[in-house]
């Protein structure tokens, strides 16, 4: 099943390879500091709205420009315009990349002013249709939230054009991190005007909302003017790339309608489960794309204007493919292995160390932690499968991954359908349980769609994959590390502790025993992971 990686040895720069670890890590590092801003959003926000009515309002109200940055914005732009753009920009073609830049900005803009205009005269009509139990001033409120908040979510997606110039010049902590603007203007909002809270304060947060969107755009302008010296903003389709990006565009932005459709019957689904299913499923898709985010995405975006930008003849594109492509797979499994076995094995000290205060009880870390689990199936085959998409990306195919996006998202509905509502019942387990099974469905229809993602890249570029025993050196270890925590928490007293540090204590444990196994194991990402740290130990002691 898995390919062997010394047959790709061959094909890789160890330069290179290094070079892309040091953008992985600035990658993972931005996105890091934006989702650590992001919990702290939360959090304050839980603070001031609590259940209330207005923060039922913002929710529903945000939900709708939201899913404009998702159809337009990052993964669709990267998509379509980074594998063009820094091909362009590797061919030492910048005149033309910027050209090219220029323009995709000129329709982006041009686009996003139609569809922020047409959402705020639309938004009595949109409410209707996410929220149509809402009644009365509740109703109001949300309208006016929609109007406020979509002008902000078109400042988004011109940010993600930003990120587009910024990644393919490997400036990637500054794109990643630039969030963290955003998110503070909410907090900052929220501490300043939320003495009273109520719905005049969801008001004020949405007005806060646009002055962060203003925010993230604007601290990368700069950089993406520099670095773009003679962009010039125009409307020209002639160009060949830039009717490259507009065609590559159109598959990729029906897959992500695909994908949000998909999110939308999750959803959809949980609700027709018992009481606190959709907040226990929102709990755990937050903690399972965290992973997701800072391994897969980050490792995915430092690879995609590397392998974007090759070139020669066919066999040598798909020699440095292959180079590129093994060695973003061995970092991905690497931490995502781990990740799924402590999902898996200690779901519910996760949950607890994040959530359980207030009214989030030991009971509801465990319903989640049942959750994670069913998440923990699918999330090496959902992050393997984003680098194997980005490798498609680089070719130009926009076309295979959105097939067998569709795929996944219709085999996921089918089984999500009996999984969620009629499983339990066969098992004789609560109907609550269900969401698990929504999960762990969604888990398997992503195995189906790496597995076709392998399938057809490798006819096209040759034998591409993780080696079996890297894998089972992997899994091996996590067994055994896990096992060993779980011993720990058995046999002492470290679950009466408070959540966090019982959290701190047994994953500690876990963590360490991972790493420390797979060093001797002479697994090289353990190895040089721990070189850093010794390293950067050693430069903080002034050695």
């Amino acid at each position: 099943m898995w390919t062997g990686i010394k047959s790709m040895s061959s094909d890789r720069n160890p330069k290179e390879t290094r070079r892309t670890g040091h953008y992985a890590y600035f990658v993972a590092a931005g996105i890091f500091i934006s989702r650590i801003f992001g919990l702290v959003r939360d959090r304050v926000f839980a603070h001031y709205f609590g259940n209330s009515a207005a923060a039922d309002a913002f929710r529903a109200a945000f939900r709708i420009p939201n899913l404009l940055q998702n159809l337009f914005g990052e993964g669709v732009l990267s998509a379509s315009f980074i594998p063009v753009y820094a091909g362009l920009i590797a061919r030492g073609r910048e005149e033309d990349a910027n050209r090219v830049a220029g323009a995709v900005a000129s329709i982006l803009a041009l686009l996003m002013s139609v569809m922020v205009l047409a959402g705020v005269f639309a938004a009595e009509y949109l409410v209707i249709a996410i929220a149509p139990g809402f009644t009365g001033v509740k109703r109001e409120v949300t309208i006016t939230l929609v109007k406020i908040l979509f002008p902000g979510a078109g400042m988004l997606v011109m940010s993600a054009w930003c990120l587009g110039i910024l990644n393919s010049h490997r400036k990637f902590f500054l794109s990643y991190s630039a969030p963290v603007l955003w998110n503070l203007s909410l907090i900052v909002t929220l501490a300043v005007f939320g003495n009273g809270g109520g719905f005049r304060l969801s008001e004020i947060l949405a007005w806060g909302s646009v002055a962060g969107s203003v925010l993230q755009f604007a601290v990368q302008l700069p950089m993406v003017l520099y670095l773009a010296r003679s962009l010039r903003l125009s409307l020209n389709i002639r160009m060949g790339e830039v009717r490259t990006v507009l065609k590559n565009f159109i598959p990729v932005f029906i897959s992500r309608g695909v994908v949000q459709i998909s999110a939308y019957i999750d959803e959809l689904l949980a609700s027709l489960l018992p009481t606190g299913a959709v907040a226990a499923f929102s709990y755990a898709q937050t903690l399972y794309t965290l992973p997701v985010s800072l391994f897969g995405m980050s490792v995915s975006a430092a690879e995609l204007p590397l392998m974007s930008g090759a070139s020669g003849s066919e066999e040598e594109i798909a020699a440095h493919i292959r180079g590129r492509l093994g060695s973003g797979l061995q970092k991905i499994a690497f931490y995502i292995v781990p990740s799924a076995m402590a999902f898996l094995a200690f779901g519910d000290l996760v949950a607890g160390a994040i959530y359980q205060t207030g009214r989030f009880g030991r009971e509801d870390a465990v319903y989640v932690w049942g959750i994670l689990a069913g998440s923990s199936v699918g999330l090496l085959a959902s992050t393997l499968g984003r680098l194997y998409a980005s490798a498609f990306y680089a070719l130009k195919d926009t076309r295979t991954p959105f097939l067998f996006a569709v795929l996944r998202v219709a085999l996921s509905t089918l089984t999500g359908i009996y999984c969620s509502l009629y499983l339990p019942s066969v098992l004789g387990i609560d109907l609550r349980w269900g969401v698990a099974g929504l999960t762990a469905s969604a888990g398997f229809s992503g195995w189906i769609e790496f597995l076709l993602l392998r399938r057809s890249l490798n006819h096209r570029i040759g034998r591409t994959g993780l080696n079996a025993v890297f894998l089972m050196k992997l899994w091996g270890t996590a067994i055994v590390s896990a096992a060993a925590a779980w011993i720990l928490r058995s046999i002492s007293g470290v679950m009466n502790l408070h959540p966090v540090v019982a959290a701190c204590i047994v994953l500690g444990l876990y963590g360490v025993l991972y790493f420390f196994i797979t060093a001797l194991l002479n697994i090289k990402e353990s190895r040089n992971l721990i070189k850093r740290l010794i390293r950067k130990a050693s430069t903080g002691n002034g050695r």
